[in-house]
């Protein structure tokens, strides 16, 4: 791996201790590693990145994705549903899913975020339609780059037991714990610096058992992995557990051994000053999926009074059926307005939305060797161009990353290692993998009647 130096970036934002943002400035990298940062520095042999006109951040971190759902974007009949009925439209359609399918999906999805200045994404699969695999995905980011962190996700209560999915996707408990021990053996890596770490996942309260719930949590904790989950998302998310469990979702969560610093909830738009209080307390993170949110109605969670409790956040695009697009950046701005929508025109700065972006992303994914520009720290950089006609005009160019734009960076670096060149996709044949996609996405809405 060669040496990369990064010259003369306008605005280097570290994300340090004082949240420097330091100018005219140089980084050297080297091993994956930045090796040094400040201004005139010399690499002789390093290849050297003209960053005049740019602003550097570290990498963006998604901390919620269903990559798979790149294939059913803008579907009749979800297009305007409610959460449960949005699923109940998709699910037919997911169950026709195979590795092919699992494959392209995140290969684009992962290119998107790429090229969104995303370096680093976790991933929540949670249904295996025949012969998909958590393998598919993992392949995916390894061609594209990305560091990864998927979750071994499942559903094991369908419609006639009750629950939401459809008996054809759900899977023997047994078999799900089995599974989700093969792919922390055969992928998980611990040590600093790790490009493919791996959680757990059970889907929901709506689609798991108490039993799954809870073997799923032990087992992490022996293998020493992270757990993941959808919770509190929206009123019918409420209403079945006051109903099914007789208590509210952070109870459920913290009954069942799902609270703690190695556990993350995606969405939480209904958590109440209870639960919050004991995220906080149990340092439990939450992945905020702001257009998601929007997209199916589900409210404004409450971002403002999580970060006030030091609960730890980080942003999500959430699936590119429930989004639908899967722009980190773009999650960032909207995160801002809606805080802003909700508490005031001062309730987040564009800089605390960049913050939550980056360091807060990292922060909630146990990753402490990411999320700021310093030595010692990997390097996961974002370039972006603020010479463009998005930032014209633009006094701060840092705000303007949330408030105006750019929202495609020119250039991405993932451990020492170009992604994004030129505002170009670098390691994988973007056009041709569009046209799969495109043909697998017209393969499928050709089988499919919907009501």
């Amino acid at each position: 791996m060669s040496d990369i130096l990064i010259r003369n970036a306008d605005v280097v934002v570290t994300m340090n201790a004082t949240r420097q943002e330091l100018k005219q400035t140089d980084i050297h990298i080297r091993g994956g590693v930045i090796h040094a940062i400040g201004p005139d520095l010399h690499a002789p042999d390093a290849r050297l990145i003209d960053a005049r006109g740019c602003v550097v951040t570290p990498g963006l971190v998604n901390t919620h994705h269903h990559l798979y759902q790149t294939l059913t974007r803008a579907v009749p009949g979800g297009q305007d549903a409610l959460l449960f009925g949005w699923l109940k439209t998709l699910y037919p359609i997911w169950s026709r899913f195979g590795p092919e399918e699992m494959f392209t999906s995140a290969q684009i999805g992962l290119a998107e975020l790429a090229l969104s200045g995303c370096t680093m994404t976790s991933d929540h699969l949670y249904l295996f339609p025949n012969g998909a695999r958590l393998d598919d995905t993992i392949a995916a980011a390894g061609e594209v780059g990305l560091r990864f962190h998927p979750t071994r996700g499942a559903m094991s209560i369908g419609e006639s037991a009750g629950g939401l999915p459809p008996d054809a996707l759900v899977e023997r408990e047994p078999a799900i714990l089995d599974d989700m021990i093969r792919v922390v053996d055969r992928f998980h890596d611990p040590r600093p610096g790790a490009m493919v770490r791996v959680g757990l996942a059970p889907c929901s309260p709506f689609s798991v058992s108490r039993e799954l719930m809870r073997d799923a949590a032990l087992l992490a904790r022996d293998k020493g992995v992270m757990l993941h989950t959808h919770l509190a998302e929206n009123d019918e998310d409420i209403a079945y557990s006051l109903s099914r469990f007789g208590c509210r979702p952070g109870q459920y969560a913290e009954d069942l051994g799902w609270t703690g610093p190695d556990v993350w909830h995606a969405h939480c738009v209904k958590l109440d000053s209870s639960e919050i209080e004991l995220f906080a307390r149990s340092l439990t993170g939450v992945a905020h999926c702001p257009c998601s949110n929007c997209r199916l109605g589900s409210g404004i969670a409450p971002v403002r009074a999580m970060r006030d409790a030091g609960v730890k956040v980080g942003f999500g695009v959430d699936g590119s059926a429930s989004n639908d697009a899967g722009n980190l950046i773009g999650e960032a701005r909207m995160a801002m307005l809606l805080q802003r929508v909700a508490n005031g025109a001062d309730a987040m700065s564009a800089r605390e939305a960049l913050e939550i972006a980056t360091l807060g992303g990292a922060q909630v994914l146990g990753r402490d060797d990411l999320g700021q520009i310093m030595p010692g720290k990997r390097a996961d950089l974002a370039i972006w161009d603020v010479t463009g006609i998005e930032a014209a005009g633009s006094w701060d160019p840092v705000a303007a990353l949330v408030l105006c734009g750019p929202t495609r960076v020119r250039g991405l670096i993932v451990e020492g290692r170009e992604v994004v060149r030129d505002g170009q996709l670098v390691t994988v044949d973007l056009p041709l993998v569009l046209e799969r996609q495109n043909r697998l996405a017209a393969r499928l809405a050709g089988s499919v009647v919907l009501g």
